[in-house]
């Protein structure tokens, strides 16, 4: 199994490392040709505009729409944003999950939290008890899921933070950050 990750801007290098640390074969994505001979893809969080430009800039948005209609892609945070098809106003978007997500839902920088999240179906995958740490930095909420994706996680009050749609998955927070390896180990399951 070989994952990508998106390397225009972000925190790229969090994802590669966590997935070495699960001995998953991992590669950083710039160009087009960088998608060959990969299984799955990682979009990071970040600024969501920024990559969403670089995107078009390097001639990447068309590849990326190809891809994620074949393979899994894991959005966190403003990889989520990425992923979503409505945010709301006028950016680059892969389009690809029927997501409405708003931006820096959680207010500014020195709003970031940690809270600990029950998700049933990464217990279940995971075969632990536990709940996920989760971390939010400057993070969005998935204000609607429609078709076929489903609500993953929410917050005490209710603001749907993760979501999947078959081999698609969406995150607010940013899993790379912590040391619990559980949701990349979810992320290759849904992996063919």
């Amino acid at each position: 199994m070989k994952i990508g990750v998106l390397a225009l801007q972000g925190d790229f290098a969090e994802h590669i490392a966590m997935l070495k640390r699960l001995n998953v074969e991992a590669s950083e994505v710039r160009l087009p040709e960088h998608l060959n001979g990969l299984d799955g893809l990682i979009i990071p969080g970040g600024e969501s505009t920024t990559i969403g430009k670089l995107a078009v800039a390097y001639n990447l948005m068309d590849s990326l729409k190809t891809f994620g209609q074949r393979h899994a892609i894991w959005g966190t945070c403003a990889g989520a944003i990425f992923l979503s098809k409505d945010i709301g106003r006028d950016q680059p978007l892969l389009e690809l999950m029927d997501i409405k997500v708003q931006r820096n839902a959680f207010g500014r920088q020195i709003d970031s939290f940690e809270t600990n999240l029950d998700i049933p179906e990464l217990k279940q995958a995971t075969g632990t008890k536990e709940d996920y740490h989760a971390v939010f930095i400057r993070a969005p909420i998935i204000e609607s899921v429609s078709g076929d994706a489903k609500i993953l996680a929410s917050v005490s009050d209710g603001r749907i933070v993760a979501a999947q749609q078959g081999h698609l998955l969406a995150t607010s927070f940013h899993p790379e950050l912590t040391n619990d390896t559980r949701f990349h180990e979810y992320f290759l399951t849904l992996v063919d």
